[in-house]
């Protein structure tokens, strides 16, 4: 079942805002759980004493209605029968919320307030028949909430039937259940808007980390020994882990530059004996007339590798100067279709016995670039096509997209996997270890070209397919004509 875009997109929001591992998520849910927990203890807390209370007071009001009875019963009893006391104690203290009854010793009723007598009270009677005690205790019965007590009446000492009271506590019941109710909303609103303040005071107190990550990761290995971390009104223990960071950097820029200057020195250093040495292997080479061919196949082996040594020393050198700042571009206008037809025919010349065609473009396209950085980034593209395919011609291609002035350097080779497309542009990294040795490559010419190109103000990108080949794109900006 295929999600529409907009849902995709909404769910894709929601991850990224409420991830689970964030500390912002973390904290927010545990403080707004301590929250509930609080609220909703206090809450129940408050409820449940409410509730005791009521109860509490409906049952002492209904010990003392049932002692005022007996007294009242004993006070008539005086005066008339024991039955007409019973009548007009009854009559009395009885409302509409107490009932008062009592029962022969055989059950039958003797006497009993007017609610009841108009019926429908049978369960009452019943339930307090059986359950009623001299302490008092609510019982739900139909839909209604009773507190009810029971025991012997006496007159003059002697037994005289069973006194029921029961008093209606319905209506106190009801209202304790709606102001539960209203407790229970408030509580939960309050709960939703200490959730949303913890939330957002969260994610300021966390905005210097936000802020610090976002700083972090703009940072480049150029910008080490010149960029800090300054965080505002952040807390001191932000304060303490900015200055332990920007310590860092700066023993991270040293590195840096001891390492730059390593490889700057050592290049340096070993290109002038190695080309020395290179000299001398050639010149045996051709004046060796007298060499076996094993001893020619040696001085071959060992010409050629160190050629391709004094080849990545010049590499090292380049991307050494252009880490330091030193790299020195010239840029001037140049008209791309005479110059790129002047590369090609170059590179034809170079590698004769491979196809390299050139697609000139019908309107003339300038860009503003460094002609000699410009000729060496597209020999170096033209050369890394030719390396890597095989006997296809290599295609070069200009273009004018918008400002820009693009140059498409096209094989047919057996293209690239999209894992490694994204590294391809890195120092010393080769698709083919042992190819690369065959063919001479130092691993550092695409990372050459990314530095020259993006040095004059441009852009490298690939696109490249299986079994279709790759192409290298040159974006450049372009002079309005």
């Amino acid at each position: 079942m295929q999600f529409p875009q907009w849902l995709h997109k909404v769910v894709s929001n929601l991850g990224r805002r409420f991830d689970p591992h964030s500390l912002q998520f973390q904290l927010t849910f545990g403080i707004a759980a301590m929250s509930v927990l609080g609220i909703s203890s206090v809450t129940f807390g408050v409820a449940w004493k409410l509730d005791d209370l009521i109860i509490s007071s409906h049952k002492k009001q209904v010990e003392h209605l049932a002692a005022r009875f007996s007294e009242s019963v004993e006070i008539y009893s005086e005066m008339m029968s024991v039955e007409e006391a019973i009548e007009r104690a009854i009559a009395y203290l009885a409302t509409e919320e107490n009932a008062i009854w009592v029962a022969h010793p055989d059950g039958e009723i003797a006497a009993q307030s007017k609610s009841l007598a108009r019926g429908g009270h049978d369960r009452l009677l019943l339930v307090a028949d059986r359950r009623a005690t001299p302490i008092p205790k609510v019982f739900h019965i139909q839909d209604n909430y009773w507190t009810i007590c029971g025991g012997n009446l006496q007159v003059s000492g002697r037994v005289v039937g069973k006194m029921n009271i029961a008093r209606n506590i319905t209506v106190d019941r009801q209202m304790f259940r709606k102001l539960l109710w209203t407790l229970s909303s408030v509580s939960i609103v309050a709960i939703g808007v200490i959730t949303i303040a913890i939330a957002f005071y969260i994610k300021r107190a966390l905005h210097p980390l936000q802020k610090m990550s976002q700083l972090t990761a703009s940072f480049s290995a150029e910008q080490l020994g010149k960029e800090q971390i300054y965080l505002d009104s952040a807390p001191s223990e932000l304060h303490r882990l900015e200055s332990a960071f920007n310590q860092m950097l700066e023993g991270f820029h040293e590195s840096w530059e001891h390492q730059r200057q390593f490889v700057s020195d050592v290049s340096h250093e070993l290109r002038t004996p190695l080309t020395i040495v290179s000299g001398y292997l050639q010149s045996m080479l051709r004046r060796g007339s007298n060499l076996s061919d094993p001893q020619k196949e040696a001085l071959t082996i060992a010409s050629s590798e160190a050629d391709r040594t004094v080849q990545l020393l010049e590499d090292l050198l380049e991307l050494a100067r252009a880490d330091s700042g030193h790299l020195h571009l010239r840029k001037e206008p140049i008209l791309l279709n005479d110059f790129v037809t002047e590369v090609v025919e170059m590179a034809k010349q170079y590698h004769g016995d491979r196809k390299i065609e050139f697609e000139n473009s019908s309107q003339f396209i300038e860009v503003c670039a460094d002609f000699n950085r410009l000729k060496q980034v597209l020999l170096n593209l033209i050369e890394n096509a030719v390396k890597y395919s095989e006997s296809d011609p290599i295609t070069v291609t200009i273009a004018r997209e918008k400002e820009r002035g693009i140059i498409h350097v096209r094989d047919r080779g057996p293209g690239i996997p999209l894992a490694q497309q994204t590294r391809i542009f890195e120092r010393f990294y080769r698709l083919d270890e042992a190819r690369a040795r065959t063919t001479g490559g130092t691993g550092l010419g695409l990372s050459i070209v990314k530095t020259l190109v993006e040095g004059m103000g441009g852009t490298v990108s690939l696109r490249s397919k299986l079994g279709e080949g790759s192409t290298f794109i040159v974006s450049l900006r372009a002079i309005a004509g």
